[in-house]
């Protein structure tokens, strides 16, 4: 009888030991099934970009294999483990090769199809041969670091994480002393990316890489080695309170471990802040002040260069290369910002229809692309026609070169309409990325006014309990003490679904319906009323101490927050000010000129031909007159309206760019706060270009034309 009763209870015990029950925490999550999620998460977290990049770099090493380096190789192979791919140094490197073959294989082929049309090799135009073949030559040192461009991304929206999953961690740690289960509680809390390096964890011990979450956690946290001491810090000591003979003793080291990383992300941000000056101004003057302003030369340099340089030229230059140089330094620049305090999770962006704002957006973008090419069309479908607009001149302007060779638009007109391309782009990007945020912004500002007053709200609640009123009737008291407020309204929200719909406290608070944290979707709330839930069933003097350590913790976090957005102050502001103002400004002037010199050159053109065709020749000499129209040949002058639509489509790029690095240094890897941003500053910054770019292309033409109208040749 008595080995019947024992092996009853060795059968009870162990299905419990299996499922990996918490006998203190009411932890009853299987470990196993925990572990397992790993792949399904995985497979939710990497992004759709991330999954057709390892596919194709499967798909190419099968085609033809590829080795890179073996130093390369190594820190490749490093890189694709903290970005959890499945797929090979050597997939990389043989997606590289493939990405460069067939940029020079475009080459070639364009080239052989320029011969067979010229049947002449010295008229081949070499541009697009050689443009293909230097992008198919870098292509195959760039394309095999994608892995090493995705990890540094990757390590700075986790690195962001840090400070709320330590957090997390020991906030758990405090009630239950139970590592496992604290990770747990934390990667369910912290959301993508950290959450799933440490569901990785897991994964390793059920996978046998390791045998103990000690020895699966020691090697994780060494990846981080060379980029966060901090972080490592913090879980070491984290993991030495296990081994603590007292309480007391162990909670000191809890409140160590996040003090480390605290203090920390402050001493780091703080350098960052002071280093962060120099990149941004080089980052001005090389990206924004230089390459606008050099644009003023074009219209003359393509004059004087009888047609070498042409407007597409331009448009490489400034509308391919330049933003994507700038956008590599700024992310270079943003790869080395230390760990922040920023958002954990992305809230799920309720009733937004992604596919409507994008066909919206294109409809937007075409309409306005479709005006702003009017001249263009009108040219094609009707040649020689025109129409006078009285003292602005002709609408189209096109001109008759000395080869016979129709080249413009150069009107007036053409140019003000050339701003449809530009405001179009503005407009669709503003459409689709502040309808995607707004809802987004103005539940999350209503979350943080919560969070602001968070931690004096937990600590009445830890009060309250502490004085022996029930948790379900402390939460009346606090509602009706914090009336009016957000963290009163939280609370009232539990009270009313504990009294009227009779809920429990658990249900009340996390309801998929009508529990009180889909109101206000912060993890940082929802983490504190677990820990709440779960300490209650250890009763209230846990739950008093639980509230009041996490009320501490939320106090330290937000001072150590204020303090970081001081330091950054003066540098977000110097961004604004480059965004909303400087760009725009500088970019509308320079166009504004160009415009003028072109017009200028455009009169002087049709002043000398009729000079040279009434006889002026004999007065300037033999040849004069003609050299002086061949340095002003009409035939190389880059027209305002091609000009315009360039420099037009740089600043909305400017924009963007600049926008996304605004954003990353203010907020970290903040998706919705981003999105918000580029709408707000498309809307502001490419409008204010378009006024700015437009009175000061009139003016100057009148003055221009007031000028000219005084000279006799």
């Amino acid at each position: 009888m008595a080995d019947k009763e024992l092996k009853e209870i060795f059968e009870k015990y162990g299905k419990r030991l299996e499922k990996g029950s918490d006998k203190e925490s009411g932890q009853t999550t299987p470990i196993n099934a925990f572990s397992q999620e790993y792949t399904t998460f995985r497979k939710e977290a990497l992004s759709e970009q991330q999954s057709r990049y390892e596919w194709w770099c499967n798909f190419s090493e099968q085609v033809v294999k590829f080795a890179p380096p073996e130093k390369e190789k190594r820190d490749i192979a490093k890189a694709i483990e903290t970005i959890h791919m499945n797929m090979t140094p050597s997939g990389a490197a043989s997606f590289a090769a493939l990405v460069g073959f067939l940029l020079i294989l475009i080459g070639f082929g364009i080239g052989i199809v320029g011969f067979l049309l010229t049947n002449d090799l010295m008229k081949i135009p070499l541009f697009w041969p050689l443009l293909f073949l230097i992008a198919g030559l870098v292509a195959l040192k760039v394309v095999t670091r994608v892995p090493l461009y995705m990890a540094a991304r990757w390590r700075l929206r986790a690195s962001n994480q840090m400070v709320l999953c330590i957090l997390y961690v020991v906030i758990y740690m405090r009630h239950t002393s139970n590592l496992e289960n604290a990770i747990k509680f934390s990667s369910e809390h912290v959301g993508a990316p950290l959450s799933l390096d440490l569901q990785k964890i897991f994964w390793d011990i059920e996978t046998r890489k390791f045998s103990t979450i000690k020895e699966s956690l020691d090697h994780y946290l060494e990846s981080w080695r060379h980029y966060n001491m901090e972080f490592i810090t913090s879980f070491h000591l984290i993991e030495s309170s296990l081994y603590e003979p007292t309480e007391s003793r162990r909670l000191d080291l809890l409140d160590k471990a996040l003090n480390v990383i605290l203090e920390g992300t402050y001493e780091k941000m703080l350098h960052y802040a002071q280093d962060l000056k120099n990149p941004i101004t080089t980052l001005h003057m090389l990206g924004v002040i230089l390459p606008i302003l050099g644009l003023v030369i074009f219209p003359l340099v393509g004059s004087f260069l009888g047609g070498l340089v042409q407007w597409y030229h331009l448009a490489f230059l400034y509308n391919l290369i330049l933003p994507v140089l700038v956008f590599a330094y700024g992310m270079n620049v943003l790869g080395k910002r230390p760990t922040g305090y920023g958002e954990a999770r992305q809230v799920k962006q309720a009733g937004v229809n992604k596919t409507v704002l994008l066909w919206g957006a294109y409809m937007i973008v075409l309409f306005f692309t479709v005006m702003g090419l009017f001249p263009v069309i009108i040219h094609i479908a009707s040649p020689g026609t025109d129409i006078d607009l009285g003292s602005f001149g002709k609408l189209l302007n096109y001109q008759e070169g000395a080869s016979g060779q129709t080249v413009g638009p150069f009107g007036l007109g053409a140019l003000i309409v050339s701003f449809c391309i530009p405001s179009g782009l503005a407009l669709g990007f503003a459409f689709y990325y502040k309808k995607q945020a707004e809802k987004m912004m103005k539940l999350r500002n209503q979350t943080r006014a919560l969070e602001k007053e968070f931690s004096s709200a937990l600590f009445q609640l830890g009060n309250r309990i502490a004085d022996g009123v029930p948790t379900e009737m402390a939460f009346s008291t606090v509602a009706q003490t914090l009336e009016s407020t957000p963290a009163g309204k939280f609370f009232g929200l539990v009270d009313r679904n504990i009294r009227s719909l009779g809920m429990g406290l658990r249900e009340a608070i996390f309801n998929e319906q009508n529990g009180a944290v889909l109101s206000y979707p912060s993890p940082l709330i929802e983490s504190s009323m677990r820990v709440l839930v779960e300490s209650a069933q250890k009763g209230p003097q846990i739950v008093a101490r639980s509230l009041m350590t996490i009320s501490n913790y939320v106090d330290e976090i937000n001072k150590v927050n204020e303090r970081l957005q001081d330091i950054l102050s003066e540098v977000v502001s110097s961004m604004k000010a480059q965004i909303s103002f400087l760009t725009p400004a500088i970019a509308g002037i320079v166009v504004g000129i160009s415009a003028m010199i072109v017009g200028i050159i455009v009169h002087l053109n049709e002043q000398f031909a009729t000079l040279a065709a009434s006889g002026g020749e004999e007065a300037l000499g033999t040849g004069g007159l003609s050299g002086i129209i061949n340095i002003f040949g009409i035939e190389g002058i880059i027209p305002g309206y091609f000009f315009q639509i360039v420099v037009g489509i740089y600043v909305v790029e400017l924009v963007f760019i600049l926008s996304l690095l605004q954003n990353g240094i203010e907020n970290g890897p903040d998706k919705v706060n981003g999105q918000y941003l580029i709408g707000k500053n498309m809307i502001g910054g490419v409008f204010l270009y378009v006024a700015i770019a437009l009175v000061v292309s009139v003016l100057f033409f009148f003055l221009a034309k007031g000028i000219l109208a005084g000279q006799s040749f």
